[in-house]
């Protein structure tokens, strides 16, 4: 079976569930309903839809009734970013209500509980663990690459000292010649 992946903004971050679309109670809700976060795991917690897209990348979006994906005629909004002013454009859309073609569906709080979202993720500790990981990572790799710049400058000094000597025992031979 297909699989949900919420994004749920909380002010300025986001997160992110997966959940099987047969454990959800999500199926024909619109853009704009609300819903409780319980089957989430987000107790006490209440989702406002603000939009999402199908499998194909297509955006949902609120003027599009119902599960249908259409061409529509764009000025401007979702589905379409441009600098020119007056432009329009024929861009595929998904409708605004919730079906099986719905990957991924993107709420706000509408809500908070008694937890943080933090707190209920974690993502904060991992995040700071993860940068760890990767400045000694990257310290390691410029270590490597300061010995191995090293190794080529000696490897370079050696070839050109063997040069110069066979350039001498050269001429020591033409002019015995």
């Amino acid at each position: 079976m297909a699989v949900f992946k919420f994004v749920i903004s909380d002010k300025s971050k986001s997160y992110q569930i997966e959940k099987d679309q047969k454990d959800t109670p999500v199926m024909g809700k619109k853009i704009g309903d609300a819903l409780q976060g319980d089957f989430l795991g987000l107790h006490g917690y209440e989702l406002q839809i603000n939009g999402g897209s199908d499998k194909d990348g297509f955006p949902m979006r609120k003027d599009v009734e119902g599960v249908v994906r259409r061409r529509i005629i764009i000025t401007k909004c979702i589905g379409l970013h441009t600098d020119v002013e007056g432009l329009r454009r024929r861009r595929m859309t998904r409708g605004n209500t919730i079906g099986t073609d719905i990957v991924q569906i993107n709420c706000k709080v509408a809500k908070a509980g008694e937890k943080s979202l933090e707190e209920m993720f974690g993502k904060k500790e991992e995040a700071k663990e993860s940068t760890e990981d990767k400045k000694e990572v990257k310290e390691e790799k410029q270590e490597s690459k300061e010995e191995k710049a090293e190794d080529k400058k000696e490897e370079v000094k050696e070839d050109k000292a063997e040069g110069k000597e066979e350039a001498k025992e050269e001429k020591e031979e033409e002019k015995k010649e």
